[in-house]
């Protein structure tokens, strides 16, 4: 295998080592398993680093103005993806970049919290990774590697199906789809508390506890405990940053009063010429106005104020997490392990707009503070503070591109992804094809010299593997791994999307979509301005239909009626709580309402 030059990282020669062709299954229990020699004294270590709800112009290198030079430096000595896709919320993008199988296939339709009862019968919607797929972890450890991970998990609490026994040598995780950053503190009232497990066992977090400090303080630790044994390790660093609840050190916050004083208008068209001018998008990209963004100059200054705040808060967290991957890098360098790694970032999803447009409102107030959180504007991003940026300053996050978190549209699904260290050929450089979810374990296999799962693993049978290998990509040998006529499809809670070539047919539901499928050049137009559909209609209904035979083929039911995963939450609280004692005292109050309300008007008549 030719290795290419390791350009700006501070070693005088290349580091050569080869992958592997050949593996060895040792019994049917272990069939499958990547019994992989190494045939060359050093492999590389791998660091994939999570960002949780991470817009596409959060980061600097991507055309925003939030400080992360961590992030930029190994963007300069790496590849930026502009068209890298994946799944529009959390649990199932985790499922496709840990396993390189489609979501529904893996079991994890949807995140677990907005499961309707009637979807779990079936088990592509069990809101946990299946049997039926095994992690890139576990191919790894099983081919040498030491496996360590440190973060939100997401994919399954029982013990059975914990990081701990999918793979990982040693983990610290959060289970739960977010937590409070400062303390052990549940997000939505659905946890009793934020459950953090080590090594697969409960844990209480130190009093001293900032997430993106303790996530890296812990991956150092399980790094340096077996930096002397000679064995390669891949290190799954999943931030909590910047899921909700927003928070960060009052340092950081500091540092970004008054950068947002002229609001998520300004600041989009700012995102999207700092894209333009980096060659993130063409110069030429339109954007949609998007219904849930406010009118900026309809606010009154104390209003202004108060959203500005909101994002300079975030605008810290993230900055803070660069911090702390900037020093899990020191490290590295400082062991003499920098050059023999290559480092993976991205995002799970696009931009969150959950949470109220107006935070000090009545419902929000009194929602935040039966978890002990307040809103207060003096404390707002510290401990004991709740925060999200809304879905007006999300449209900001995202731009140039429309809709967000939840939603198939190009903001929801479309996330910075840096792949930097050998065997990059140009390191700095952009890449424009397409690339998917699912990518990132079979480029993580191939980087490592480990061999593809077979048809069985651990005495059982499993998936193959669906992604493509990037490394020809990053080697520059081709321009493309995906074909003008091969097809990605997706989907989740009724909105749907499928890629081909540099096309993408969508649809979202209400209430940011119509219900209504759009044909769109993303290449051209990632901003989803223009729709196609009557221009090219046998292109539209030829995808149309292979999104239709996606669906076939992953199982993808429809949705329940009267579905929307506000509601789905509200209910799954609910009955975790309550049980259905409550649902019946609440149902019945819902059916004597109406007679209560008659009975009050003929009462005012009669005065």
């Amino acid at each position: 295998m030719n290795i290419a030059r390791l350009r700006g990282w501070g070693l005088a020669t290349a580091i050569s080592f080869s992958l592997f062709t050949a593996a060895v299954q040792a019994n049917d229990e272990a069939e499958g398993a990547s019994d992989v020699l190494s045939t060359v004294a050093s492999r590389p270590n791998i660091v994939f680093i999570l960002a949780d709800d991470l817009g596409y112009t959060d980061i600097a290198s991507y055309g925003g103005e939030v400080s992360t030079p961590a992030l930029s430096a190994l963007a300069e000595q790496g590849v930026r993806f502009t068209n890298y896709h994946t799944a529009a919320n959390c649990a199932p993008a985790r499922a496709m970049l840990l396993t390189g199988v489609d979501s529904h296939a893996a079991g994890v339709s949807n995140i677990p919290e907005l499961l309707a009862p009637e979807q779990r019968t079936q088990p592509q919607y069990q809101g946990e990774l299946g049997d039926n797929v095994v992690t890139v972890a576990a191919l790894l450890e099983g081919s040498g590697y030491h496996t360590y991970m440190a973060g939100k998990w997401h994919l399954g609490a029982s013990p059975e199906k914990r990081p701990s026994r999918r793979g990982f040598e040693r983990t610290l995780a959060l289970m739960d789809s977010g937590a409070d950053n400062w303390e052990q503190r549940p997000y939505i009232p659905l946890y009793d508390r934020a459950n953090w497990f080590a090594d697969g066992e409960r844990i209480t977090l130190p009093e001293d506890f900032y997430s993106s400090r303790f996530l890296v303080d812990k991956t150092i630790e399980f790094i340096d405990s077996n930096l002397q044994d000679g064995k390669p390790f891949f290190a799954y660093v999943p931030f909590q940053a910047v899921h909700m609840p927003v928070q960060a050190p009052q340092a950081y916050i500091d540092k970004y009063r008054g950068v947002y004083d002229a609001g998520w208008d300004s600041l989009r068209l700012q995102r999207r010429a700092g894209a333009v001018e980096l060659g993130i998008v063409p110069a030429d990209t339109a954007m949609v106005d998007m219904s849930t963004t406010d009118d900026w100059n309809a606010l009154d200054e104390q209003r202004q104020r108060y959203e500005a705040k909101r994002m300079a808060v975030y605008a810290g967290m993230i900055e803070a997490m660069d911090f702390h991957i900037g020093r899990l890098v020191a490290y590295l360098k400082s062991r003499g392990e920098y050059g023999n790694t290559i480092f993976i970032f991205t995002s799970d999803n696009g931009s969150e707009a959950s949470g109220a447009a107006d935070q000090m409102a009545f419902a929000q107030t009194i929602g935040s503070r039966q978890l002990g959180y307040d809103s207060d504007y003096d404390r707002l991003g510290l401990k004991g503070s709740f925060n999200t940026i809304g879905p007006s300053f999300a449209s900001a996050s995202a731009s140039p591109l429309s809709h967000y978190k939840f939603y198939a549209g190009e903001g929801g699904m479309r996330v910075p992804l840096i792949i930097a260290g050998e065997p990059v050929r140009q390191p700095g450089e952009l890449n424009r094809a397409f690339a998917w979810a699912t990518d990132i374990t079979p480029t993580i296999l191939a980087l490592s010299g480990t061999a593809l799962p077979g048809e069985r693993y651990a005495g059982r049978p499993v998936l193959p593997l669906i992604g493509r290998d990037l490394t020809p990509l990053l080697r520059g040998e081709i321009e493309r791994v995906y074909g003008e006529g091969d097809a990605v499809g997706y989907e989740l809670t009724g909105h749907g999307a499928l890629f081909q070539g540099d096309y993408k047919v969508v649809v979202n539901q209400a209430p940011l979509g119509d219900g209504q499928w759009r044909l769109f050049n993303i290449v051209e137009d990632p901003g989803e301005t223009v729709d196609l559909a009557a221009t090219q209609p046998a292109l539209f209904q030829r995808m149309l239909s292979r999104y239709q035979q996606y669906q076939q083929e992953n199982g993808v039911l429809p949705l329940p009626v009267g579905y929307t995963q506000m509601r789905q939450l509200f209910f799954n609280t609910l009955h975790k709580k309550s049980g259905e004692q409550i649902l019946i005292f609440l149902l019945t109050l819902l059916l004597l309402l109406p007679f209560y309300v008659a009975y009050r008007m003929k009462k005012d008549v009669l005065r």
